[in-house]
């Protein structure tokens, strides 16, 4: 397995953010991470990454634990946040650079990579003009490349399609798709957005109160809500989070 996830809880105070988390995710898949807001998305993400300490539990990425060999675990991994964090007096290249040096590289050794990915991803021409002065869709798609560029072995995702216009949208779907495929990538998405999840993903982990409450493919998941074949993943959702009978309740008062 490429990620397990091992019994991860995590407390604050009183309130139990995750109980229990247990799933697994194998070699070139493309897996979820759905649920309604704060039900624990973010928290295991940031466990995942080693950005938070579990109250107990353990991660293991490429057999490597966050908690016992985190370097080893880390540099497995290539991470694509929400809202990107970036350098913004360094230019597109500089950046870029610097993060690959962080992994060991030299600036020879990653000039091929950075040169394919700015191409690929459209950024060649904005290369050597200050991160300030990119849109928010340029600046997502630059923390892709620097995502990419070290060839790790996972990567995790959180509200991959965020601030991205439709063709770059459909840019990144193709490219996970060939990274999970092709090069065996595995991809752990964490997304809102339910059509891309139904579109991509071979696997859904739905977590609710901090609870893995379904786990499978969109039709082991349809099975599970007693939905019928043709219901969206929207709707399976929906039913198995219990969010549905809400809906109907809160529109039948207006």
């Amino acid at each position: 397995m490429m990620l397990e996830i091992i019994n991860l809880r995590k407390k604050y105070g009183k309130f139990e953010a995750l109980k229990g988390i247990s799933l697994s995710v194998k070699k070139g898949e493309i897996y979820g991470f759905l649920g309604p807001n704060g039900a624990g998305k973010t928290t295991t993400i940031k466990i995942i990454t080693g950005l938070l300490l579990p109250t107990s539990g353990d991660v293991l990425v490429g057999g490597f634990s966050i908690l016992k060999e985190p370097l080893k675990a880390k540099a497995l991994m290539g991470i694509i946040p929400d809202r990107p964090f970036i350098y913004e007096k360094l230019t597109g290249r500089e950046f870029l650079t610097f993060v690959g040096s962080l992994y060991g590289y030299t600036e020879k050794e990653i000039t091929r990579e950075i040169d394919r990915y700015l191409e690929i991803f459209e950024l060649k021409e904005w290369q050597n003009e200050l991160i300030e002065s990119y849109s928010h869709g340029m600046k997502q798609r630059l923390v892709m490349v620097a995502a990419f560029i070290h060839h790790p072995q996972i990567i995790i995702v959180d509200e991959p399609m965020v601030g991205l216009d439709p063709k770059g949208a459909r840019l990144i779907k193709k490219t996970f798709w060939k990274l999970a495929r092709e090069r065996g990538i595995t991809i752990f998405m964490s997304t809102h957005s339910l059509e891309v999840a139904e579109e991509m993903c071979d696997r859904i982990g739905i977590i609710d109160h901090g609870e893995l409450i379904a786990e499978g493919t969109v039709d082991h998941l349809r099975k599970l809500a007693g939905s019928s074949v043709s219901e969206r993943l929207e709707d399976i959702f929906l039913r198995l989070t219990g969010e549905a009978a809400f809906i109907e309740e809160w529109t039948e008062k207006i």
